[in-house]
């Protein structure tokens, strides 16, 4: 039994060697294949509505696609493993998981680019960091998955990256973050493989990504909803530099009474059953979030760093106060300065004046509030371990609440 696959495309079980090898089991096959491969729908309309065709009013201005990938260059990839049903059965499933990755400048390219993070708070994992910190440069792509899953998708990276033969050093120290999925997923089976790994890296595409329960987000919850998967985006105007400014969100955090959308207590509106209001009461905040910020501004890493402490504020506008139990971590780069990494003396770069970063700071506010109000919007009701059912954020209700607290645009 393979539920909730209508918003995936269906594939042969026939593929590239390099994204699949021989060894790969049947339920794997059947998962990877029927699923997904590669992420992105292109120009192809999104079949869920998102934020703004509800008619959300969040601040600032979208991009075309209101996505990360309108930063030029970057490219998104998910492999969602969605399969079995009923009692956990460790090892067996069910299983509702995946991962995704993030091509900074796409997977052709692998010039690296400046980057820092930050952690706001930090039972939580993201791999690569103290070299990202070191350094100021990110080299290679970006991944997250499930909690149990990181090394296997930090592994799975070296074995791409070297195939490709394009390290700077004769190592990788790849970045993979993650979120805790066990609620709906059989975490402790150790689903997600490197051939799942290799084809999100060799599917990712430009174009609007997927979101909600796809890729890494497949089995998270948000907020006490079904969460997952969101982006969202932000462009400056000219006088500021006409840069744009993309968020890609893991959005596995919160509890429902702390859910703001648009400012309105939406949690407060739509309680909790009792069971999961208990659950909440006693054990606090358990889940986490992964906000990705890419940018063509030129900005060096310590600005980045600067650019990443920003996502705490979108965060919190939509009510999370990041808990004991949360990993919230966040990542920026820039797309700017191409060829930085290949001078062999002095390297001429620009970057933004801090008189003109505060643009860029709203941008990434703004972006950051709305990635993650997508994520909630795009996921559908999910099934999972032990018949555990987590409910899809109503679009009618939540219209209806906005609507109360005349908040709509239209």
């Amino acid at each position: 039994m393979m539920p909730n696959v209508s918003r995936e495309r269906r594939q042969p079980c026939a593929v590239d060697a390099r994204t699949r090898t021989r060894n790969l089991d049947r339920l794997a096959c059947a998962t990877v294949v029927a699923l997904v491969v590669g992420a992105s729908l292109g120009a192809q309309t999104p079949a869920k509505p998102r934020a703004r065709d509800l008619g959300l009013p969040i601040g600032g201005t979208a991009g075309a696609l209101d996505a990360i990938t309108d930063v030029a260059g970057i490219e998104v990839g998910h492999t969602t493993l969605i399969s079995g049903s009923g009692k956990l059965v460790v090892g067996k499933g069910p299983i509702r998981t995946g991962v995704t990755v993030i091509h900074p400048r796409g997977k052709a390219n692998p010039d690296p680019v400046f980057g820092a993070w930050f952690t706001l708070n930090g039972n939580g994992e993201m791999t690569g960091t103290t070299w990202l910190q070191e350094s100021g440069i990110l080299e290679g792509p970006i991944a997250i998955t499930n909690t149990h899953s990181v090394g296997v998708v930090r592994d799975a990276i070296i074995k791409w990256e070297n195939s490709l033969k394009n390290a700077l050093q004769p190592w990788w120290l790849p970045v993979v973050a993650e979120t805790y999925d066990g609620g709906l997923n059989d975490i402790n089976g150790f689903h997600v493989k490197p051939e799942h790994v290799i084809a999100a890296l060799d599917g990712a595409t430009g174009g609007l990504p997927r979101e909600g329960a796809v890729g890494g987000g497949t089995g998270m919850v948000c907020h006490g909803f079904k969460g997952g998967i969101g982006t969202a985006s932000r462009t400056l105007e000219r006088e500021h530099g006409g840069y744009t400014v993309g968020v890609l969100v893991q959005a596995n955090h919160g509890q429902r009474r702390q859910l703001l959308i648009a400012g309105v207590p939406v949690g407060q509106e739509i309680p909790p059953d009792a069971d999961r209001a208990m659950l909440e009461t006693t054990r606090g905040e358990l889940g986490s979030i992964i906000i990705v910020i890419a940018t063509d501004a030129p900005l060096l890493p310590h600005q980045l760093k600067r650019v990443a402490r920003r996502a705490t504020m979108g965060l919190a506008r939509t009510g999370s106060t990041s808990g004991n139990g949360s990993g919230d971590i966040f990542i920026a780069f820039s797309t700017a300065n191409p060829d930085a990494f290949k001078a062999s003396g002095l390297a001429t770069l620009e970057m933004v004046s801090n008189e003109q970063i505060g643009p860029l700071f709203e941008a990434t506010v703004y972006a950051t509030e709305e990635a993650i109000v997508n994520a909630l919007v795009a996921a559908d009701t999910m099934v999972g371990a032990d018949n555990h059912r987590v409910e899809g954020l109503p679009h009618e209700r939540l219209r209806e609440i906005l609507k109360k607290y005349n908040r709509l645009v239209k």
